[in-house]
């Protein structure tokens, strides 16, 4: 037979408040044998059913037992608690984009190789091909500084991963157009380096617009503190980047200094053109260029 049960009181009070509070009162049990039990009161509180379920355990104890086993039970779920929180916090940190200080010496001396772009090609229309031929080597100097302070001294920025390769685009492209008017390179292999980078360029304006977290505002979309997508270069990209450069400085010395010769520049600029359409298609099947650092769900 089921062991005898009495309830001696249960009353449920309910006290006006923004939201109904329903409290047990006076709730007592007395049990003729040691079982564990459960009593369900239900209230009526507005359109919405609450239940609360008493369990009791009847060792001939009070039913909160403080023994030092559980002070020390309840510790080390509460230690374990705040270990497992610590782990979703730093996963947030990682996961979700802040503000990342783009103040750096490395990105400096990218941004001015950006602006020694315009200088170039100013040079150049001007046929001022050894001034020219100066500054561009000034600009391969810092863009190989930027890299090497920017790994030691760990100043890596997402900004500073999107503004390098642009840095390079800009001046490539002065640098193509120009001497492309000048008619120091061919017009179709300008056109074909031009195309590639158009190309590139309007793939990164869809990324970042559609990593860009909530709100998306004109001012937060050219906000680059706020990072949203990460790219990161092919191999056959860098190394047509490396083959377009050289092609650039090998056509100023051809026109300031008259090296290399016309066998070479005409190698050189077949080579550019074949790297040019395989790393435009690189980007494309790559699945590892662009990395979303936070999806909109």
């Amino acid at each position: 037979m089921l062991p005898a049960l009495r309830i001696q009181l249960c009353r449920v009070v309910i006290r006006p408040a923004p939201r109904p509070v329903a409290k047990i009162q006076q709730c007592q049990f007395h049990i003729a044998r040691p079982i564990s039990h459960s009593l369900r009161c239900r209230s009526m509180v507005g359109k919405t059913w609450r239940r609360w379920l008493v369990t009791s355990n009847n060792n001939n104890n009070d039913h909160n037992n403080n023994t030092p086993e559980n002070d020390a039970n309840a510790t080390t779920k509460l230690k374990q608690k705040a270990e497992n929180a610590k782990i979703v916090i730093n996963k947030l940190k990682e996961n979700i984009p802040t503000h990342e200080n783009i103040y750096t010496i490395p990105n400096f001396l990218t941004f001015s190789r950006i602006v020694s772009a315009p200088f170039i090609g100013y040079l150049i229309m001007q046929h001022d091909y050894q001034l020219a031929l100066g500054v561009f080597a000034l600009a391969g100097i810092t863009d190989m500084l930027d890299g090497y302070i920017a790994r030691k001294y760990k100043l890596k920025t997402v900004v500073g991963s999107i503004i390098d390769p642009a840095a390079d685009k800009a001046l490539m492209t002065v640098m193509t157009v120009t001497l492309a008017a000048q008619h120091v390179i061919p017009i179709p292999l300008a056109a074909l380096i031009l195309g590639r980078d158009a190309g590139l360029v309007l793939a990164a304006f869809y990324y970042r617009y559609i990593s860009l977290p909530e709100p998306k505002t004109l001012f937060r979309y050219f906000d680059f503190s706020i990072p949203s997508a990460e790219v990161r270069p092919t191999m056959i990209s860098k190394v047509n980047t490396a083959l377009q450069l050289a092609l650039m400085a090998a056509s100023l010395t051809s026109t300031a200094l008259g090296v290399p010769s016309t066998e070479i520049m005409t190698a050189l600029q077949w080579t550019v053109g074949g790297t040019t359409v395989w790393s435009g298609a690189s980007y494309i099947y790559s699945k590892d260029a662009v990395r979303i650092l936070s999806r909109q769900k």
